[in-house]
């Protein structure tokens, strides 16, 4: 586990006993969305499962799931990818959570930053093309890491940005 100097902020790869924690954060993660994406609950009150979530247990060679701690509690979660073709980036950030309660805290700055530097190569990290405070989260850590040394391109057909970048 990572810690920083005051020990309240940690992450950790998530072993696969843990994976629990990430289902039941990503419950959360989904509920924001519903902020900028048309998803809704079952007639049991929860999301349908995040598709093959299972996969960052069973790829263990490329795929990454991370816990994002604050005084040792869950407080969000991060999933990166090592690009099978890398033509475009090394590293996708597929999802980036932390939860509303430790927002604007540094949290999740330092926990981005701890990545980047863990994983090193060619990053892309992307947004919802609606979802303006991850755009503005996103640009100000990416400037901040790189000192403006960052690309930004905008998809066509989705209209969603994303930054390319290394660490």
């Amino acid at each position: 586990m990572i810690l920083d100097a005051s020990k309240r902020m940690g992450i950790e790869l998530v072993p696969k006993r843990k994976q629990a924690v990430i289902v039941n954060l990503m419950q959360l993660y989904l509920y924001d969305f519903t902020e900028y994406l048309d998803i809704s609950v079952t007639d049991q009150g929860l999301f349908l499962p995040y598709p093959d979530l299972d996969e960052f247990w069973k790829k263990r060679e490329r795929k990454y799931p991370h816990l994002i701690t604050f005084d040792h509690r869950p407080a969000g979660f991060a999933l990166i990818e090592k690009m099978e073709k890398t033509g475009e980036a090394d590293y996708y950030m597929t999802e980036f959570f932390v939860m509303r309660k430790y927002r604007r805290t540094g949290l999740g700055t330092w926990a981005a930053t701890c990545l980047f530097d863990l994983y090193q190569g060619r990053w892309k990290v992307t947004q919802v093309s609606n979802n303006i405070p991850a755009q503005a989260f996103w640009r100000k850590v990416i400037e901040s890491y790189t000192g403006g040394r960052y690309d930004e391109f905008i998809d066509p057909v989705r209209n969603n940005p994303s930054q390319f970048f290394n660490s």
